[in-house]
Parts: C-alpha cells; sequence; structure tokens
C-alpha cells in the first residue's frame, strides 16, 4: 500500500470544519507511473466488495441514466452528444457519495447510504461554483452538437436515420466533426474534474484552484492521465453493452477508484 492510499495519509476529522481555502499552486501534486491506473482500478475493486449496498445503489443510477440516455436516442437523436456530455457532469457529482463511502473505509470506519448522499452537504457553495462551469461547458457542448447535424442533414435524422448516418462512409465529414467535437469537450471536462471534485470534498481548496489542480495533473503527467482516460472509456463502453447493465458495477468501481487516483496524485 502506498503512502497515497493509508489511513494515516487521509484528514483526521471528516467532518471537520472547513478553514483556510489552499490556493493550487500550493498544492503538490506527487509523481505517477503508467502501471497507476490499473492499481487505481483494483483499489476501486476492493472498495466496492467491501460496501456493495453503497455502490450497487448508485451503479444503479448510472444504468438509469444509460436507459434515459438511449430513451431519448430513439426520439431526439441529434440531443444525443449534448446529452452524453450529462453523464461526464452528472457522473463526478453523483460520484461524491462514493468519493465519501472510500473516504470512510480509507479512515478504517463503516460507510452509510445516508453519510454517502449527504456528502455534497459539507462543501454545498464550492462544489455548486464547480457545478456552474460544468454546465456552462455542458451547454456549449449541446449548442456545439446541433450546429454539426444542422449544417451536416437536411433537417434532424430520426432514430433509424441517425444511426444510418453514423454508418454511412459519406458521411466522413459528419462523423469526423462530431467525433472531435465530442472528443474536445469531453477532454476539458475529464480535464477539469479528474480529481478535482474529490480534492474539494477531502480538503479546504476553492472550485479554481482544484479544477487549476486538475488541469495542471493532466497537462504535466499527461501519459497517465490519457491512460486513466482511455481506461475509463474503455470500461465505460464495455459496461454499456448489455443495455447499460454492466454500469452496475462499473459506475461504482470506478467512482472509488477516482478516489484512489486523486489520494495517489495530491500530496498530503
Amino acid at each position: 500500500m502506498t503512502p497515497a492510499d493509508s489511513p494515516a495519509a487521509a484528514p483526521a476529522n471528516l467532518t471537520a470544519p472547513v478553514s483556510a481555502e489552499t490556493p493550487a499552486p500550493s498544492i503538490e501534486l506527487r509523481p505517477l507511473r503508467l502501471g497507476d491506473p490499473l492499481r487505481w482500478l483494483a483499489l476501486g475493486w476492493r472498495d466496492f466488495r467491501r460496501c456493495p449496498g453503497i455502490g450497487l445503489f448508485y451503479g444503479a443510477c448510472f444504468m438509469g441514466m444509460g436507459w434515459a440516455l438511449m430513451t431519448v436516442f430513439e426520439h431526439a437523436p441529434a440531443w444525443v452528444l449534448a446529452l452524453s456530455a450529462g453523464f461526464l457532469l452528472t457522473g463526478p457529482f453523483l460520484c461524491l457519495g462514493l468519493y465519501q463511502a472510500s473516504r470512510r473505509l480509507e479512515r478504517g470506519e463503516k460507510p452509510d447510504l445516508g453519510d454517502s448522499l449527504l456528502a455534497w452537504d459539507q462543501r454545498t457553495g464550492t462544489l455548486a461554483i464547480f457545478g456552474f462551469v460544468l454546465l456552462v461547458l455542458e451547454m456549449l457542448w449541446g449548442r456545439a452538437s446541433l450546429v454539426i447535424f444542422a449544417v451536416s442533414f437536411d433537417g434532424m435524422p430520426d432514430f433509424k436515420g441517425s444511426l444510418l448516418a453514423l454508418l454511412n462512409p459519406d458521411n466522413i465529414n459528419f462523423i469526423v466533426a462530431y467525433v472531435i467535437v465530442g472528443g474536445l469537450f469531453a477532454g476539458l471536462i475529464f480535464a477539469a474534474s479528474v480529481i478535482s471534485i474529490p480534492m474539494i470534498l477531502d480538503r479546504p481548496t476553492d472550485a479554481i484552484s482544484a479544477g487549476l489542480t486538475s488541469f495542471r495533473l493532466v497537462v504535466t503527467q499527461p501519459g497517465v492521465m490519457l491512460c486513466w482516460g482511455a481506461l475509463i472509456t474503455a470500461v465505460v463502453v464495455l459496461a454499456m453493452l448489455p443495455w447499460f447493465a454492466g454500469l452496475l458495477v462499473a459506475g461504482p468501481v470506478l467512482g472509488h477508484a477516482s478516489w484512489h487516483a486523486y489520494r495517489a496524485a495530491v500530496a498530503a
């Protein structure tokens, strides 16, 4: 077990009042290794097995979000790229409860669902500010996706038409633009939130400092974070294939793993 994962590295009091906030430049980042993302995933699986009830509750929420997205796709496919940002936007905040559970386990305490559901209450104002920033990115993503559809087709395609459009080689320009725009905004949201939300929960830091620290981690250690982002994407895509049923387990495991990613990356 590394110092980042040891109980001694955790704050002494999980519910202590927030003191003076720590600015971004003074937050020290640890060097990471390419194999660390797999270790975080293993630690996430360990935490899931230690509190499966909490994990399955949040996993059911992720699975329900997937079903809702599929329903929207059947009726308004042009909105899917925009609403898929909701996964990236809502996911980190929904994972707050999982971060809190891993935090309790790290301290040798027993997590419970009620405590995880109220995790946001400790830093409501800071989380609200950070959520607003992510919401702006999501709205820009939504507008960009609608523009791509509008300039690529004569009207918005229906469910069958959108599937055919994505599979038709004649629409390669649309497909490339769709992927580039989606990847750009997904990358921005990932860079801004990969460690910032668990950091806000865990220590007295403001939303801007947390976001800048997350960006700094991605910029200074791009190889590891690219591997981590690719691993998250691969797990989520595979979990979505059986009618999103895999998210029942994959969602909470990734949530717990993200806590360990933060603890490994940011010095106490």
